[in-house]
């Protein structure tokens, strides 16, 4: 018996009509809206940053509800990709992502140079930063805002 299928003009017809649309991201959003933040997931998010694990620390520094004096502290954690996921971090403030840009570590300094919402000031001391790394992400991320869309 062979495995190939051979579809009528009707069935094709019927499974064109019968396909699903095309959602638009907005549309598809509206059909799944994110759970509410509620104060017992916050309360789990102060739980995981204190975690001795810290991969289980970096998953509290990427979540965009983690709040500021939370992000406060894992901005100062001992481990570099904590610190890193903080700098990945859209949500995080200013003020904390302005105070990673003189982070000792090439790759946290690196994943702020990508983030859109570092401050200028900061964007600029990475400009000038002693990783060549770090200045060519920066040169990169400026080239890309650059191009139209």
């Amino acid at each position: 018996m062979s495995c190939i299928r051979f579809n009528t003009p009707a069935q094709r017809l019927q499974m064109k009509e019968l396909a699903p649309s095309m959602l638009t991201p907005e549309e598809a959003a509206a059909l799944h809206p994110a759970p509410e933040m509620t104060e017992s997931k916050i309360a789990r998010m102060r739980l995981l940053a204190k975690d001795p694990n810290p991969r289980i620390r970096e998953r509290a520094a990427l979540d965009s509800h983690t709040p500021d004096d939370v992000m406060a502290q894992l901005a100062r954690d001992p481990d570099e990709g904590v610190r890193a996921c903080v700098a990945r971090n859209e949500r995080t403030s200013c003020d904390i992502l302005g105070g990673l840009a003189d982070d000792e570590s090439e790759r946290v300094r690196g994943f702020l140079a990508l983030n859109y919402f570092v401050p200028a000031e900061a964007m600029a001391r990475l400009a000038s930063d002693e990783s060549e790394v770090v200045r060519g992400l920066v040169s990169w991320k400026s080239e890309l805002a650059a191009t139209p869309q």
